[in-house]
């Protein structure tokens, strides 16, 4: 068991909230066996950790994304037993960039409720400069990515300046529409003109739509393990071969 999962802290209900979900639909994919099993605490109490949230997050955004129950079972099957929350959250921000942008009002209290923890005036400015949420023209109200708020939140203590992160995500926008024209390039000449023959207008766009949502996740995992190791060389050239992790 990871650090992270030491000790476990949230119970149920607190999870669901914390996710946004209802208690019925943790304990759904529990039993289907898509979240790991609870640690028992203190009076026989089922308790859940932040790679549990992580994970039911992760389950949620593959569920929007259109993928049956079976398919996501073989994804998280495909995946690290190992990996850490934050790794499960970055994963699930990678698979929601695939969705039209899209944002969710709310409230102060609300925000605070999904991040689990307090948000000073310094930590709503670092998700701004994130773009995770928008001020609106309520200034107890923002308009918030649901799918970035977890990874946002495991950022605002990190020691960057809020230039950094701003100059980071240009960079970051820049490479992966690069990477997306590339991959839509490969996909319409290899793959969209080639499956016209034998088939109707109509056939051909409905089969191509869901191979695509079907080889999203595929990709975003692709991408994100290249991710990581190219990451992991720039370190070792950083510090020397022996102090990579």
């Amino acid at each position: 068991m990871t650090a992270e999962t030491a000790e476990p802290t949230l119970t149920v209900d607190e999870l669901a909230a914390r996710a946004g979900v209802t208690v019925r639909t943790v304990r759904f994919y529990s039993t289907r066996g898509l979240l790991p099993p609870p640690v028992i605490g203190p009076r026989r109490v089922g308790l859940y950790g932040s790679a549990h949230l992580s994970r039911l997050a992760l389950i949620e955004e593959l569920q929007h994304q259109g993928m049956t129950l079976a398919g996501i079972e073989r994804y998280l099957q495909q995946l690290p037993k190992d990996l850490s929350a934050q790794d499960l959250a970055i994963h699930r921000a990678l698979v929601s960039s695939w969705t039209p942008e899209s944002t969710e009002p709310l409230s102060r209290a609300e925000l605070r409720k999904r991040a689990g923890r307090e948000l000073s005036e310094a930590d709503l400015e670092r998700l701004v400069a994130m773009n995770i949420i928008r001020r609106t023209e309520d200034p107890d109200v923002f308009d918030t990515d649901p799918g970035q708020l977890r990874l946002g939140v495991e950022m605002v203590d990190v020691p960057i300046p809020n230039e950094t992160i701003l100059a980071a995500r240009t960079v970051l926008i820049e490479h992966t529409r690069a990477v997306a024209r590339e991959m839509s390039r490969l996909f319409r000449e290899e793959v969209w003109d080639a499956g016209r023959e034998g088939a109707s207008e109509q056939e051909h766009t409905a089969a191509m739509k869901s191979l695509s949502a079907h080889m999203q996740p595929l990709i975003v995992q692709a991408m994100l393990t290249a991710f990581q190791r190219s990451m992991r060389e720039e370190i070792r050239g950083w510090f020397g071969p022996q102090s990579a992790p």
